[in-house]
């Protein structure tokens, strides 16, 4: 009730402060929403920590969106009727898009695929498996995280595959669904915005190549992609800080809450482990069928059916996309070198990895119902039932998902990310620059939940800003490097980042839950990305030494204020 209380009165003053608000009107006729722009994440994001609803929270702030955007076009009353229409509209329109509609088949279709690999006992055969590797909650930690390196080509596949293969793994284990969630989510797109070779490579390779032309420069912008490699702090150090956490078995803020009681959980009481995740889900109900035999080949077979086909995809659905456009220095590296590491890493940053994920999710659903067939698991319509039901338990993940992306929508029609950016000082000191476009390309990312839309807003202007404060061809590698991880950091942040959806809905955890014990580690992380990285690098401080120094003060920092969370002494591993 107080919950209601308090979203009630935080609403109405919010109505209160935006009736008494004014918008200023350009000579283009153009409106200026200045910081009403930034009500929308804001009113989402607050309401999320208050209710712990995010299908609630983000559906205000797209209707709070919606109220600022019309309240400059007629009255209270047009604006509030227009705003509920805007949901609509922004919720179709982001349906509409090709991408948005790839990625909600291939969530649905990936829990289809991770159904019919449970119900052949696939899942359970590899849980198995790897209960015999995982002794204990460190090498748990430690196989979670390596899985998640392994799986570097993109970072939905990670969250929607890692999650789930490891869940009964570390149910069993007592290693909270929280700390397994933020494992995937601190080693999805750390390691694929990295990654030589990945669905993000292409679009950070465009990126950079746009900004140095800006400047006049022509540059081989995927060398310079490589160059920012060592900056990219944030990436390098999370992943760093995860491994840490584990193998110490140290943790801090609510994660030691979270983990503290997972080892002491009732193995017979789901819900002691994690008491605010939904029970509802058609996945964790799912059961081999009786008399099973339990094959790890009914779990490697479908999802190496699926790494597979969507590395081949990337790549020829890359390809085909290169050659049908005009760039013809693109076009003849493919008919000359088309297996050269260069054409490949072009082939996958030109891939539409939405549909080919889901291209291959598909396949490899089809190849598990055939497997489970052939075995007499079930027969075909037994199947299809069982795909069906597994689509079911992700329904929320892509209602969730397609509220994130309208709320995005609408925060970009109201400049938001524009007006985060007019924020930066033009007379700055050269040495703060690096650390303040981390800084601005965190908050626009934790306030839009997309780090792809930071990246193209930030990085046309860094680049340009960096070559006017200083001459040196570091300094803008180096911001450049701030541009891409500042916005994986924000991101990372973000309750209404899409990783963030489905690392929690990988993990079956309450999303808020996630965020919650999330967030600390990521600040601090965030914290010593800017002390320890860019602010010795941007006064001059050779990487080779800022980048050691600043991956000793991580193993400093979990050593020195993380608490064991074993209240006993272990033997185990």
């Amino acid at each position: 009730m107080k919950k209601k209380v308090i979203i009630g009165l935080f609403i109405s003053a919010f109505i209160l402060f935006l009736v008494n608000g004014e918008f200023r009107e350009s000579t283009s006729s153009t409106v200026n929403f200045g910081w009403f722009s930034l009500v929308p994440p804001v009113v989402s994001i607050i309401l999320a920590f208050i209710s712990k609803d995010v299908i609630i929270s983000l559906f205000l702030g797209i209707f709070a969106g919606g109220f600022v955007l019309h309240l400059a076009d007629g009255s209270i009353f047009y604006a509030f009727v227009q705003s509920f229409l805007s949901i609509i509209d922004y919720t179709l329109n982001s349906l509409a898009d090709p991408w948005n509609a790839g990625i909600i088949l291939q969530v649905l279709t990936i829990g289809g695929l991770i159904a019919l690999m449970t119900k052949m006992g696939g899942a359970k055969a590899v849980a198995n498996a790897l209960s015999k590797k995982a002794k204990g909650p460190i090498s748990t930690q430690v196989i979670t995280w390596i899985l998640g390196i392994l799986l570097f080509f993109d970072d939905y596949a990670n969250s929607l595959i890692v999650g789930p293969v490891m869940r009964p793994v570390t149910d069993e284990k007592k290693v909270s669904r929280e700390k397994l969630s933020f494992i995937v989510d601190a080693t999805a797109a750390p390691i694929a915005g990295i990654a030589l070779i990945s669905t993000w490579v292409g679009y950070e390779v465009g990126l950079i190549k746009d900004g140095y032309e800006a400047i006049g420069q022509e540059v081989n912008a995927y060398s310079i992609f490589v160059e920012t490699i060592p900056y990219r702090f944030y990436n390098i150090l999370m992943l760093l800080f995860v491994l840490c956490t584990a193998v110490m078995l140290k943790e801090f803020g609510p994660m030691l809450t979270a983990e503290r009681r997972a080892r002491k959980y009732d193995e017979n009481n789901l819900e002691e482990l994690n008491p605010s995740a939904s029970n509802s889900s058609e996945i964790d109900e799912m059961e081999p069928v009786e008399g099973v035999h339990l094959s790890i080949w009914n779990a490697i077979v479908p999802i190496g059916t699926l790494i597979v086909v969507a590395i081949i995809g990337f790549y020829l659905n890359g390809y085909n996309g290169i050659l049908a456009g005009d760039n013809t220095t693109l076009i003849n590296l493919l008919k000359e070198s088309p297996y050269s590491f260069t054409a490949i890493q072009e082939a996958f940053g030109a891939s539409d990895a939405s549909i080919v994920l889901f291209q291959a999710a598909l396949l490899a659903s089809l190849v598990a119902m055939a497997m489970g067939v052939y075995q007499k698991t079930f027969t075909w319509g037994k199947a299809v039932e069982t795909w069906i039901n597994g689509m079911k338990s992700l329904i929320i993940t892509g209602a969730i998902l397609l509220l994130a992306w309208s709320l995005s929508e609408i925060i970009t029609d109201l400049g938001t990310a524009q007006f985060l950016v007019s924020l930066l000082s033009d007379s700055m000191p050269a040495f703060l620059l690096p650390s303040v476009i981390f800084v601005l390309g965190s908050i626009i990312s934790f306030a839009t939940g997309t780090s792809y839309g930071t990246m193209g807003i930030l990085m046309p202007l860094a680049i340009p800003l960096a070559a006017a404060l200083s001459p040196d061809p570091g300094f803008i590698v180096m911001s450049a490097g701030a541009v891409l991880t500042g916005a994986i950091f924000g991101d990372h942040c973000s309750p209404i980042s899409d990783t963030t959806i489905l690392s929690s809905m990988g993990a079956g955890v309450n999303h808020m839950e996630h965020v919650k014990t999330q967030l600390p580690y990521a600040l601090v992380v965030g914290v010593i990305t800017v002390l320890f990285g860019f602010l010795p690098v941007g006064l001059g401080m050779p990487i080779w030494i800022v980048l050691p120094v600043s991956m000793i003060v991580i193993i400093l920092v979990v050593y020195f204020f993380g608490k064991s969370v074993e209240e006993k002494n272990t033997e185990k591993v």
